[in-house]
């Protein structure tokens, strides 16, 4: 599903549940840069919180 946010643009998010654990995928859509990050699936929106700000390091960085 796409997210938008002003500071990155399209960002591609995808959640992959396996048992107690989730990884949340961000990937920036205009340079296909890509991060993930794994946590507890009780908290969906706290991943993805930290996989938008991982991602936004990753573009600081390029």
């Amino acid at each position: 599903m796409p997210s938008p946010d002003a500071d990155l643009g399209e960002v591609i998010i995808e959640m992959t549940r396996n048992g107690p654990y989730l990884k949340c995928s961000a990937v920036h859509v205009a340079t296909g840069i890509e991060v993930s990050a794994l946590g507890p699936a009780a908290e969906p929106k706290a991943l993805e919180r930290i996989a938008i700000a991982k991602l936004k390091r990753a573009l600081l960085s390029r």
